[in-house]
């Protein structure tokens, strides 16, 4: 006899289906797993083992074959625990034979027989909605899955025992509860905190409100940092679709606290000895990166010259695309990666350059030797560039400013709502903001009018802006008229757009 049970394998955020079929045969006593299993799936037969012996079951003296199909799909995680020890109880006779029919497996066992929070479980939830099946998952993660669809039909079980005990009647595990994180934008920085730097939370505003790439080229102590993390504030909130888009990265990445979904769009940012792979994914098991846990939120990198330049200019493909593609020898896969990046860097080494009383001996050449570390086409993708002056003694004895957070947010959500009534109309919902806009619907909803088309003529010859940097001007001239409640892009938005390229990186 076979007994079978439904489980899944990832492939980036793909899920396939992989069924586990459980055998037993005469022949000396043996547990095999095979199908294509990494360490952790072969090392599965062990955690079995333990835990059937935990609640008082031991493996029959017979031949036990567990295969997990197809078999030429690579299988990763501990997730296979669960679905190999439900197979084996139906093949034992413990559990009747078509209680699993209707169901999709995954769990951790621990030694102990209780099961385990895993990785994946809203993108197998989905899955199995999609497939009118129901999900057996850890408690732990019972919230996560209820946000796939009818709650009651999914198994939030805390152990092994009490999930034979569902199947046989003895006990009624309640339906999960779907959960969402706390709203935790309180403990956010506001920007009413930021004494001075006018300039730079214009800046802010302006790339917030089209979701624009920026940089900030600052001195030490110019609080680069603390403008970066004022961000996340004034950004709208993810809407319902969006929260599901994050969450299942964060997901995947085993990151959903508590299986609570995200409610704040995400804000990462990683050291500046980062890898390759840790920013924009890979490793052994291709895992997503920082550029795509980042997605539909803020991938902030400070000291951006002191990141490996091979690292930096692998993101040149995500931040134009919006995906993320891992090409492995052993696996090729595509993570979403549709994120706003803010960098921050000193003007040099020194970081004093412009200023005579501190920079230092080599200046102006180590100005150019630091900054030459960053490519041109990166450089090309980054829509806003600033140079913001340190923050003088004048302001810091100034009161706090008026304005903060909350009042820019509502500016830009006002202006993220134009973009959208627009966006729906002309390209039926696929763009979000104006940073997204591309080739006709660009040319058709950013528009100078003629005294802002001469000058921007004009500045593209006199700045030797590429086609990229012609387009991201318009962008960013677009999100200005947005801003000012203006249908048509005039001259004053196109000569504040070209003054965010013509600063220390003219591209």
């Amino acid at each position: 006899m076979v007994a079978r049970c439904r489980t899944v394998a990832f492939q980036g955020i793909e899920v396939m289906p992989v069924e586990v079929q459980v055998h037993l045969a005469n022949g000396l006593p043996a547990f095999a797993v095979v199908g294509l299993p990494d360490k952790a799936v072969g090392e599965s037969r062990e955690r079995v083992r333990a835990a059937l012996d935990a609640i008082g079951l031991s493996l029959p003296p017979k031949r036990i074959i567990a295969n997990l199909a197809p078999a030429d799909l690579p299988k990763e995680g501990s997730h296979f625990d669960l679905p190999i020890a439900l197979a084996l109880l139906a093949a034992m006779g413990v559990l009747p034979p078509d209680a699993l029919d209707d169901f999709v497996a995954l769990g951790e066992l621990e030694l102990d027989g209780a099961i385990g929070a895993v990785a994946g479980i809203l993108p197998a939830a989905l899955a199995a909605h999609e497939q009118d099946r129901g999900l057996i998952c850890p408690a732990a993660c019972g919230g996560e899955a209820a946000w796939a669809g009818d709650a009651s039909r999914v198994l939030a079980a805390p152990s092994l025992l009490s999930l034979i005990n569902h199947f046989k009647g003895a006990q009624a595990l309640s339906p999960p509860v779907a959960r969402i994180a706390e709203d935790d934008t309180e403990t956010l920085p506001d920007l009413r905190d930021i004494k001075g730097q006018e300039s730079a939370k214009r800046a802010l505003e302006v790339a917030a409100a089209g979701s624009h790439n920026l940089l900030f080229i600052t001195p030490p102590g110019a609080g680069r940092l603390m403008l970066a993390q004022c961000l996340p504030g004034i950004l709208p909130p993810l809407d319902s679709a969006e929260i599901l888009e994050a969450s299942m990265i964060a997901s995947l990445a085993g990151q959903l606290g508590d299986g609570r979904l995200m409610r704040r769009r995400p804000f990462r940012a990683p050291h500046h000895s980062a890898s390759m792979a840790a920013l924009v994914g890979g490793g052994l098991r291709a895992r997503p990166g920082e550029v795509s846990l980042a997605h539909l939120g803020v991938l902030f990198l400070d000291e951006l010259p002191e990141f490996n330049r091979q690292a930096l200019d692998s993101l040149r493909q995500p931040l134009e695309t919006g995906m993320a593609v891992v090409a492995q020898a052993n696996a090729h896969v595509t993570y979403p990666a549709r994120v706003q990046l803010v960098a921050a860097m000193n003007p040099c080494r020194c970081g004093h350059l412009g200023d005579p009383a501190l920079a230092c001996a080599r200046a102006p050449k180590c100005a150019g030797e630091y900054q030459a570390r960053l490519s041109g086409p990166l450089l090309d993708r980054i829509d806003i560039t600033l140079e913001v002056p340190a923050v003088s003694a004048s302001d810091l004895a100034a009161p706090a400013p008026r304005e903060g957070s909350a009042e820019v947010a509502a500016r830009v959500a006002k202006a993220r709502a134009i973009q959208r009534e627009r966006y729906a109309a002309v390209a039926d919902g696929r763009i979000r903001t104006n940073a997204e806009a591309d080739g006709e619907i660009l040319e058709q909803v950013a528009i100078p009018d003629t005294g802002g088309r001469d000058l921007l003529l004009q500045a593209a010859s006199a700045m030797h802006l590429t086609a990229r940097g012609y387009h991201r001007v318009l962008r960013v001239a677009r999100t200005l008229a947005d801003l000012d409640n203006s249908e048509v892009i005039r001259r004053p938005h196109v000569a504040e757009a070209l003054s965010y390229r013509r600063m220390a990186f003219a591209r």
